[in-house]
């Protein structure tokens, strides 16, 4: 195994497990598969495992499993603050208490907020106190290190980034998402802060691997003759700003090819050939694409406060890849903002089609997207969903 080190902080392996994805049996977990897969993983030099209060279930089982193993001290463990339920630092204590018994551990290494979505959201927490308490919290030895999870565009990924001075963050980043979400642009602007940075999604939910068109595969297993997992995978560990690679991995087989990949694939290893390959295999996927948005951001900012090239971006997903993937990026990245960023809020002035550089007929797409993704079902999820600190 690979160790990334930055910033003076901790070797973290180069694969991180993540444990959002754990393998079931009937109506529960499989514990014995997963006791399997994690000691395999620790015995192989992974040392980063990633869960959170939200996944259900899954804080108790990964800490029943590190528990019964005694692997505690081998290992960094990350788990997240569900930052949309804190109203006081009361709040937050109650949770962390929480999660320290779940884990059955007396401190958590990596703390994040999870998916914090905007500098508002941050500056309401911190009026309630939470940064305050997360200091002391790390000031105690209770939390080690202080980072926040992130979906939404590089420039508000990187505006958070100056807030605070954060010990690490982590974001969605793959071949697909070079210049979306918080993208290279976001990556290395945290790398020249010193910022490691963890990532997810880097298969896109095993997406790449199994939701991309048929002549992307061929490509792929011409040229390289790697599968579709290894060539994402080495795509990303080809990256020094990269730290550690999160995969949601369910199965052994899965374990072990991820921990080969990672142990093999060395910094700026990648061909010129490699990289052109990565081109001709975006090509064949955007194929697909709808709406020809390349992510400039220069129709932002809305008046309206649309997030025009993440309604577009998952827009796109919903066909490319499924409907489902589109909908889920469509409600985390523009519903559970503290300001709402839906299609549906367009007002269509007209400003945005003036600076399109693409030449989009954006408020006809908008309507297309808000068509697509705002059914009934969807408002009943915004009506209900925890996730919008207001400031008071």
């Amino acid at each position: 195994m690979q160790y990334r080190k930055l910033n003076n902080q901790d070797g973290l392996s180069a694969l991180g497990f993540g444990c959002m994805r754990f393998p079931k049996k009937g109506n529960g977990f499989n514990h014995e598969e997963i006791e399997r897969e994690i000691k395999y993983a620790v015995e192989n030099g992974v040392n980063y495992f990633d869960t959170a209060y939200l996944y259900p279930g899954n804080e108790e089982e990964f800490g029943r499993a590190v528990d019964k193993l005694g692997l505690r001290s081998k290992i960094f463990i990350a788990t997240k603050m569900p930052h949309y339920f804190m109203k006081s630092v009361e709040d937050a204590e109650k949770r962390f208490k929480e999660q320290l018994t779940r884990l059955r551990t007396d401190h958590v290494d990596y703390y994040l907020m999870h998916m914090l979505p905007d500098v508002v959201s941050w500056h309401a927490l911190c009026e309630r106190g939470i940064d305050e308490w997360l200091e002391k919290k790390k000031a105690d030895g209770l939390i080690k290190r202080i980072g926040f999870s992130f979906h939404g565009s590089s420039d508000m990924f990187i505006k958070l980034l100056h807030e605070r001075k954060w010990d690490f963050a982590q974001i969605q980043y793959n071949y697909l998402d070079e210049n979306t979400q918080a993208g290279a642009k976001g990556l290395k602007e945290a790398a020249s802060l010193g910022v490691p940075v963890i990532i997810m999604e880097p298969l896109r939910g095993g997406r790449l691997v199994s939701g991309i068109p048929e002549k992307a595969t061929q490509l792929i297993k011409e040229s390289t003759g790697m599968s579709n997992a290894e060539f994402g995978l080495r795509w990303l560990w080809n990256q020094p700003e990269v730290t550690t690679v999160l995969s949601g991995m369910n199965s052994m087989a899965m374990v072990e090819e991820n921990i080969r990949i990672a142990s093999e694939t060395e910094e700026n290893s990648l061909t010129e050939d490699n990289m052109r390959t990565y081109e001709k295999v975006v090509e064949e996927i955007e194929k697909k694409v709808r709406v020809r948005c390349t992510g400039c951001g220069y129709c932002m900012p809305c008046p309206a406060g649309v997030d025009i090239p993440g309604c577009f971006k998952t827009y796109n997903t919903s066909y490319v890849e499924n409907y489902a993937s589109g909908i889920r990026e469509y409600f985390m990245c523009a519903g559970m903002k503290n300001e709402r960023a839906l299609a549906s809020q367009c007002r269509k002035c007209g400003k945005c089609e003036k600076h399109c550089p693409q030449g989009i007929q954006i408020r006809d797409e908008l309507v297309k997207v808000k068509r697509r993704f705002e059914n009934p079902i969807f408002k009943i999820g915004l009506f209900f969903a925890p996730g919008h600190i207001k400031k008071k």
